[in-house]
């Protein structure tokens, strides 16, 4: 464990553009790659950085995300100060809710003077990615830094849905941009920027001080927009740190997952051959919640009848899941899916508890948790049907809500 760091981790966004699938639960809470959430990544990567001193703020929609850290994370032993606290939006300091990122720690600003840590790490928990935060911590006391940001490199036109990071040579920012059509490059590269990750890192006195003045102001409250502009003012030495990807693969993996079209990305990368997102890494596990499930089984019915086989063809299986006499291809089901027979999967995402009917077709689909699919249905073919009873993303994925009756 690494002293005097504490770590928050901001869990309370509302997720507006992967509704449906944050209908019912905020967005760390959403599900990921069959057996996961989205905030086990960012939470694995805290165990595996060797740190155990974490806040968890909370605010919409809570109580699926209460339930999995409480049944999933409840492993740390406060006999030697370790935890995982989930802190509410309190009112502490006013009548508002969290209205900003800076703001949420803010709200929280008696937990840090009261722990006095050395350092405040601040993470979002909506992020897909592998990161040893103990390398950047290491980073930001060699740079005596007062604030550091953790920067992905990423393609120039990518910027207009991205928080952009200017730097000097050394390293040392000289500002923030927020979703720039003509971003400030990374010097010596013209076509590439650096990219906000949403991660800081401060010494405690001075995330204070900055937090106490912002609050005073009429802001957004935001650490991009406002907080680091507001330490540029004063000349405070603020560092970026390019991320080091811990899948140890030729190309990076970092992916914000806020829209449906990168979420579903962001799963379907799970399913390559040889992904770069690696979730059989022994030296870097994703940890998580589980119910009991017995394993996943396929169900054929024999050579009197060839056409009604199990298949399952470069997909992510979960345990509870049947496929009896179905086909499954390039597809994640999550625990306790069933396939029926000669029904047909394809390029889909089906969460927990899903029924596919016989002779169903689904084809570039999301469905949420519980859905019936009555026989013969059929979802992602005919998207001028589709949009009369279903979500569809820009890129024309299908999305099937939550509690959605299929008649």
């Amino acid at each position: 464990m690494i002293p005097n760091v504490v770590t928050f981790i901001l869990a309370g966004g509302k997720g507006e553009r992967l509704f449906p699938l944050t209908k019912d639960r905020a967005k760390p809470a959403v599900p990921f790659g069959g057996v996961y959430r989205i905030i086990d990544i960012t939470l694995s990567n805290c165990i595996n950085s060797g740190l155990r001193k974490i806040h968890t703020l909370i605010q919409y929609k809570s109580i699926s995300l209460q339930r999995h850290l409480r049944l999933g994370w409840n492993f740390f032993n406060n006999e030697v100060n370790e935890y995982i606290d989930v802190i509410p939006a309190q009112q502490r300091v006013g009548y508002s809710w969290y209205l900003g990122t800076a703001d949420a720690i803010y709200q929280n600003i008696y937990t840090i003077e009261q722990e006095k840590p050395e350092l405040v790490l601040i993470l979002a928990g909506d992020h897909i990615y592998k990161m040893n935060y103990a390398r950047m911590i290491d980073f930001h006391r060699v740079s005596d830094a007062d604030m550091t940001v953790a920067v992905v490199e990423l393609a120039k036109e990518l910027s207009p849905g991205l928080g952009v990071i200017q730097t000097d040579l050394t390293g040392r920012i000289l500002g923030f941009q927020e979703k720039p059509k003509a971003p400030k490059t990374i010097p010596g590269k013209d076509d590439k920027i650096y990219a906000s990750m949403g991660i800081y890192l401060f010494k405690r006195d001075v995330l204070e001080e900055e937090l106490i003045e912002d609050a005073r102001k009429d802001t957004s409250h935001d650490f991009g927009k406002d907080i680091i502009p507001q330490m540029l003012k004063k000349n405070r030495r603020i560092f970026a740190y390019l991320f080091q990807d811990e899948n140890k693969k030729e190309s990076l993996y970092w992916r914000d997952i806020g829209t449906l079209d990168a979420y579903y990305e962001a799963n379907m990368d799970l399913i390559e051959v040889t992904p770069i997102f690696n979730l059989y890494d022994k030296a870097w596990p994703i940890r998580t919640y589980q119910e009991q499930f017995p394993p996943a089984k396929t169900v054929f019915a024999g050579e009197e009848n060839p056409d009604r086989m199990g298949l399952i063809l470069d997909s992510l299986v979960s345990g509870g899941c049947i496929v009896s006499g179905g086909r499954v291809q390039r597809s994640i089901l999550s625990p306790n899916v069933r396939v029926n027979s000669y029904s047909e999967v394809h390029d889909s995402i089906l969460l927990e508890g899903v029924n596919v009917g016989r002779y169903a077709k689904i084809r570039r689909a999301i469905i949420d948790k519980d859905i019936n699919i009555p026989p013969g249905t059929i979802i992602g073919y005919d998207h001028q049907k589709d949009k009369k009873r279903f979500t569809i993303s820009d890129n024309g994925i299908v999305v099937v809500a939550k509690g959605t009756e299929i008649k």
